[in-house]
């Protein structure tokens, strides 16, 4: 599989190519936004590991410019973020992010992340591409699952690839509480301890605004104190 990296320091791009490279990925690199968003439209990588902060596009509006790319808009993106960068963490993944790391980070955390997004959504498997109309409805809900888009009445929403993957796993499992770590393992392939918490509370966010009339007391994914989330149907 194919990884594109783009880090305007030197060292830790050399660091992380030579990383991955020996993990058996192929790595293309950018030390630069303009860069790293004309790799990604040449070598339509598996996965892009993308700095937020970097000289000419900034990470954030890469990632924004990639997932109006039709051909590239499932791409996985993992964002490397400064320690004390909150503002950046939350903002990546608003602008359609799936993942974060907080400089500076192990390699092997690094591989564990790159390795679970890549599994991302496998085991919810992909609908038949020939089938015309393939809609998952549970409730008030509908669930597009060719144009990754939601319906909810009248309101519709483009979902970014982690919050269709979230929503989609709790439609197929309506009135079951799921905590932060089944998420994270169930959903999106994290071995155990190898995502955080914080991941999931930011997608759920992202993805009850974007669906919920009311995101400050939503209808369909709720909280339950202590114990994670369900999807009232």
């Amino acid at each position: 599989m194919r990884i594109l990296v783009a880090d305007d320091e030197p060292d830790l791009l050399w660091a992380l190519k030579h990383a991955l490279t020996d993990a058996g990925f192929e790595v293309v690199t950018a030390s630069d936004g303009l860069h790293a968003l004309s790799s990604a439209q040449r070598h339509r990588p598996d996965l892009i590991v993308l700095d937020v902060l970097m000289p000419g596009l900034d990470g954030l509006e890469v990632c924004a410019r990639v997932r109006r790319d039709p051909s590239l808009a499932s791409v996985p993106i993992l964002f490397l973020t400064v320690r004390d960068d909150i503002e950046a963490r939350v903002n990546g993944l608003e602008r359609g992010g799936d993942d974060y790391l907080i400089k500076p980070f192990d390699m092997r955390e690094l591989e564990a992340r790159v390795k679970a997004l890549l599994r991302r959504g496998r085991a919810l498997g992909n609908p038949d591409s020939d089938t015309p109309d393939f809609v998952l409805r549970v409730g008030g809900l509908s669930l597009d699952l060719h144009r990754r888009q939601a319906h909810a009445g009248q309101r519709m929403a483009q979902l970014t690839p982690m919050e269709f993957d979230l929503l989609h796993y709790l439609m197929l499992h309506p009135n079951e509480v799921h905590s932060s770590s089944a998420l994270l393992q169930a959903v999106w392939g994290y071995t155990f301890g190898a995502g955080s918490p914080g991941l999931v509370r930011w997608h759920m966010r992202n993805l009850r605004s974007k669906i919920e009339i009311d995101p400050t007391h939503p209808l369909y994914v709720c909280t339950v104190p202590h114990q994670g989330y369900v999807f009232v149907a």
